[in-house]
């Protein structure tokens, strides 16, 4: 990936002809900064947007979804979710983006990977936390999509969202 900074905080990013990767930035989003993470990282990567969304929504009170989220692990239910799921067979390399929830990526992402075939593909994952990092999300994608090639992730606590460009910018350059 070639990386120009065009000026004061705008950066853009493209595959040299070399490398002629068809990506996709998929992200689920609850509070909104998983979402404001994908759009720097589709700014910098390019490729097209797939935001997931459940069919029954979460609601805005924190106390309340992480209930909801430990009770959906403990019981291992996969979500349905609103968005038709995207024909991946055009795209190579998949960035990931989750909040995570109990320790790793909410039971929604969890139905979205196991609706998809992901042979063959590049997964990129990043996520944003209050501590935890990438938690045991990177073991559960490996158990998920085990003829993916899985990347180092990207963990952003989701109060440093705002101030995560260079991070953004160093993650997205080096893969």
């Amino acid at each position: 990936l070639t990386l120009l900074h065009l000026g004061p905080g705008v950066s853009a990013c493209w595959a040299s002809e070399k490398e002629d990767h068809k990506i996709l930035v998929v992200s689920f989003s609850h509070s909104g900064n998983t979402r404001a993470l994908a759009e720097q990282i589709h700014r910098l990567a390019g490729g097209d947007l797939f935001r997931i969304k459940t069919a029954e929504a979460y609601p805005r009170e924190y106390g309340a979804v992480v209930d909801i989220a430990k009770k959906e692990q403990s019981e291992n239910r996969r979500p349905r979710l609103k968005t038709p799921l995207p024909d991946l067979r055009p795209y190579d390399v998949i960035f990931l983006g989750y909040p995570i929830w109990w320790g790793t990526m909410p039971m929604g992402v969890w139905t979205f990977l196991e609706g998809q075939d992901l042979s063959g593909k590049t997964i990129l994952p990043f996520c944003t936390h209050e501590g935890s990092g990438l938690g045991r999300s990177p073991a559960d994608l490996a158990r998920l999509c085990p003829r993916s090639t899985l990347r180092e992730g990207l963990a952003v606590r989701g109060s440093q969202v705002p101030g995560a460009r260079k991070d953004v910018e160093a993650w997205v350059r080096k893969n």
